[in-house]
């Protein structure tokens, strides 16, 4: 069985930083190593850094793709942080939300396999109470969007999701999808999906009114940091809301946007 050499190890960080910018402690190598040694056996490569020269050969772009995909995906689940959520909650229902006639539009930026997006579109239909509203969610991994656009999930994820959302949004699975949540499908049609790398020039989204970018910030340098926050706050509106993560902050990273409160900035 092949074994990661820290010699090895030092390529895939270098492979997965000029990929998606993510830096990859040297801590990380275990991490490496059991996510990709299967992709190692199944394309019969006799090491990592055969593995490694698949990849920088140019002549397996799909291989790529599942290599990033390996390396990026993260667990996540609904109604994470749910501060941010009663945030958001409090805004919704203030009058002059009620009053607008555009669309909200909410960006899931690092959406990893979609419990934030659903998160968000449930809270949206319940507060805008058939106010029109849209759901963008991204993430660089086309796996785990794959995954997110089926909405299905083992049941155990939903202990978070409030009794009478689950009652509305979700259905449970049946004979072999026992023990299943399905989201409801009118809302699963109402979140749009989309790969995007926040380490590239975004592609055109338009603008938000409320962006969440929580729980990836961790992942990059200062300077990567920098770039993905600017691209990002271009995209939102004049009053508009950025969530970070809980473990996450924008200081010296900065200064566009306002703390309101811990992990949460609002844009003059």
């Amino acid at each position: 069985m092949p074994v990661l050499t820290d010699q090895e190890f030092s390529l895939f960080q270098r492979f997965i930083f000029e990929a998606a910018g993510i830096t990859l402690a040297d801590s990380k190598s275990v991490l490496v190593s059991s996510r990709l040694l299967s992709r190692v056996q199944e394309c019969g490569a006799q090491s990592f850094g055969a593995y490694f020269q698949l990849l920088a050969s140019g002549g397996a772009p799909e291989e790529v793709q599942i290599a990033i995909d390996l390396l990026t995906t993260n667990e996540t689940y609904f109604f994470r942080e749910q501060r941010h959520f009663d945030f958001l909650r409090e805004r919704l229902e203030q009058p002059a939300f009620r009053a607008r006639a555009s669309a909200m539009r909410v960006w899931s930026a690092a959406g990893s396999s979609g419990e934030e997006a659903y998160s968000i579109a449930m809270l949206l239909e319940d507060c805008l109470r058939g106010r029109p509203w849209e759901v963008v969610a991204s993430d660089i991994s086309a796996r785990v969007l794959e995954r997110a656009r089926a909405g299905k999930y083992p049941m155990e994820r939903a202990r978070n999701i409030p009794l009478a959302y689950l009652r509305r949004f979700c259905l449970e699975g049946q004979g072999k999808l026992e023990h299943t949540l399905l989201v409801e499908r009118s809302l699963r049609h109402r979140v749009h999906f989309l790969q995007v790398n926040l380490n590239a020039p975004l592609p055109e989204l338009g603008t938000f009114d409320v962006v969440f970018l929580r729980n990836v910030l961790i992942y990059f340098n200062l300077d990567t940091k920098r770039d993905v926050v600017e691209r990002v706050i271009a995209t939102l509106r004049p009053g508009g809301w950025l969530f970070v993560g809980h473990a996450e902050s924008l200081y010296n990273i900065t200064n566009q946007v306002t703390a309101v409160t811990p992990a949460i900035y609002q844009k003059p």
